[in-house]
């Protein structure tokens, strides 16, 4: 009946603002965003808010993450320089290995050089000593030869030939 008295009077054209539909249309717009919003801001504060803790435990474990890179990079710039260090000193105790090596090698060489100018030395003074002696040799032989060929053409037969023979002898032993 209601419904019929309102369409009665807006048949009539005077009834104001309570006769206009598009006051009641808002009227109703306002009541269901007051009705529906207070449950729809309610829910959209809900889900902003968990957005918001979403983000923000998104940014506390980025946080923890940069710190734990972090620190995992000054733990690998720590080994690193350790390794660098180990490495720098490796090298260091190489290089003075292959001094001592070349110096080693240098005194052996130097040893094994004296060592074959030493027998150098002595095979040459023992040619020199055979040498001396084979030329001694030959000119005890030679005037050993001229000796007896002399007292033979000087001294006759007989008692002078035994002189000559005995001292012939013993020369070789007072020449040696």
């Amino acid at each position: 009946m209601i419904g019929t008295a309102w369409a009665a009077d807006a048949a009539g054209g005077h009834g104001g603002v309570f006769s206009d539909p598009a006051f009641w249309v808002a009227v109703a717009f306002f009541l269901f965003f007051a009705l529906a919003g207070k449950a729809l801001w309610g829910r959209i504060s809900a889900m902003l808010d968990k957005r918001s803790a979403d983000i923000a435990k998104a940014l506390a474990d980025a946080a923890r993450l940069r710190e734990e890179a972090m620190k995992a990079k000054q733990d690998a710039e720590r080994t690193l320089g350790q390794a660098a260090a180990e490495g720098a000193a490796i090298i260091q105790q190489a290089r003075e290995e292959a001094e001592r090596m070349q110096a080693r090698a240098a005194q052996n060489l130097e040893t094994a050089v004296a060592l074959r100018e030493q027998q150098a030395l002595d095979r040459i003074a023992q040619s020199e000593a055979a040498a001396t002696k084979e030329v001694r040799d030959t000119a005890v032989d030679v005037a050993l030869s001229a000796t007896r060929a002399l007292l033979r053409e000087q001294v006759g037969s007989g008692r002078s030939a035994a002189l000559v023979d005995e001292a012939i002898a013993e020369l070789p032993r007072r020449l040696h």
